[in-house]
């Protein structure tokens, strides 16, 4: 079944670009075109592009689980409210993209900060690929800025780490109940009178590993628990994979993308604007689009980089 909804999924992706690009093509050739009717051809080429773009950067995904769904979590870094506040405005820059892909996605964790942003967030993501595409995320990001928070606007450098991990709704070994300790608690931050009165928020700690997941989100402690479940799942089916691969010595060049200090990026607001990837050397000045989600020049380059390594 999953092969066939691939093959399903090109399908209706190459017919819906036929389809536009016939109409793009009758429309072109109107004998007349009003200022109006030449903007909506412009917008609607560069929308097409866009989408054959996505194409192009999904055949570069060859692995099996590319694509699957996959759960995404944010992390700032030391720094306290800075690397807070940093860690939120990545929250809204992958939501935006989310949202300009067309993915579906649900925040299943949000933790705020004390004085300001994100202490956590953890976002499933639900669509064809969403795993291959996103784990060109995976790594630390730098900011660099004046910073809101300093009464003397000094420069500041904030890091907030990004995770990715394949959504496992089966896997192969089995969660033993033994090991698990379940913690439930009243959810901090915004929300109703039952998120914040009630004792609705879980916490599950997988004893022989020592991983963590939390989930308070939902008003219910049962759901909080099924979605604390589902990422725990995640975690430590990624978790076995690559103690496996660590066997097999093929884990070293990720260890060097996710060790704390090896950024992935950096985000520059002062005394320039510039983002740039250091894995592929793909910058911009446009910081205000890629903080807007305009992010697909950088996913695109990495997994061509990627590409060409296997090659």
């Amino acid at each position: 079944m999953s092969a066939i909804s691939e093959k399903q999924f090109w399908l209706d992706e190459i017919h819906h670009l036929e389809e536009d690009i016939g109409l793009l093509t009758d429309l072109i050739a109107l004998p007349e075109l009003d200022s109006k009717m030449i903007k909506e051809a412009i917008y609607e080429i560069k929308e097409v592009d866009r989408r054959i773009r996505g194409l192009d950067a999904k055949l570069l995904l060859s692995d099996e689980n590319d694509i699957k769904n996959c759960i995404l979590t944010i992390h700032p870094g030391a720094g306290g409210t800075e690397s807070c506040d940093w860690a939120e405005m990545l929250f809204r820059m992958y939501l935006r993209w989310l949202q300009q892909k067309k993915f579906k996605h649900r925040v299943l964790n949000l933790l705020p900060g004390e004085v300001a942003g994100i202490k956590d967030a953890t976002i499933e993501v639900t669509g064809n690929y969403a795993y291959g595409l996103l784990k060109a995320e995976l790594g630390i990001h730098r900011l660099v800025r004046i910073s809101p928070f300093d009464t003397n606007a000094r420069r500041h450098t904030s890091f907030a780490s990004i995770f990715v991990y394949m959504e496992i709704e089966e896997v192969n070994f089995e969660i033993n109940e033994d090991d698990l300790r379940i913690d439930t608690f009243r959810a901090g931050g915004h929300g109703g009178q039952n998120i914040n009165k009630v004792a609705s928020a879980v916490r599950i700690v997988h004893i022989p590993t020592g991983i963590t997941v939390q989930c308070q989100n939902e008003r219910s402690q049962f759901h909080n628990k099924v979605n604390a479940m589902k990422i725990l799942r995640s975690r430590l089916y990624e978790h076995y994979r690559k103690k496996e691969e660590e066997k097999l010595n093929k884990l070293e060049a990720q260890k060097t993308d996710i060790a704390w200090g090896h950024q992935i990026r950096s985000y520059v607001f002062h005394p320039y604007k510039l983002v740039k990837d250091h894995r592929t050397n793909c910058e911009t000045s446009q910081i205000d689009k890629v903080m807007d989600g305009d992010i697909d020049d950088f996913i695109y380059a990495y997994l061509g980089m990627q590409a060409k390594t296997k090659k």
